[in-house]
């Protein structure tokens, strides 16, 4: 199994529920195909550099997950078919990319606990 990294715009106008029920969609076509969901991070409304579909904002959701590479298609059939997404973007990490993502957790954690 590879470790991979997914990070996705959701468009503004969902109200905050719609947006976690989005993003529990997306962990639940993982799962499905037997994923196993390392980390999840909702970054929340940010600013984008520039205008998609005249939206300027958008909540970011990054998933990090160990699954197989037939998943992938599968997850990003998902995003395509749902309105709700504007981009995505799904990366293979390596294992100094998957170094670095644990650092990042734990300190993450950290700063939780504090």
């Amino acid at each position: 199994m590879n470790q991979y990294e997914t990070v996705f715009i959701l468009t503004p106008v969902l109200s905050d529920d719609q947006m976690k029920e989005t993003v529990a969609k997306f962990k639940k076509v993982l799962e499905d195909k037997g994923a196993e969901i390392l980390n999840e991070e909702t970054w929340g409304l940010k600013k984008m550099a520039y205008a998609i579909e005249k939206k300027s904002t958008g909540f970011y959701c990054l998933l990090e997950f160990k699954a197989e590479p037939a998943v992938i298609n599968t997850l990003e059939t998902a995003y395509r078919r749902d309105e709700r997404v504007i981009r995505f973007m799904t990366v293979k990490l390596d294992k100094f990319a998957a170094a670095y993502a644990e650092k990042r957790r734990q300190k993450y954690a950290k700063k939780e606990e504090a």
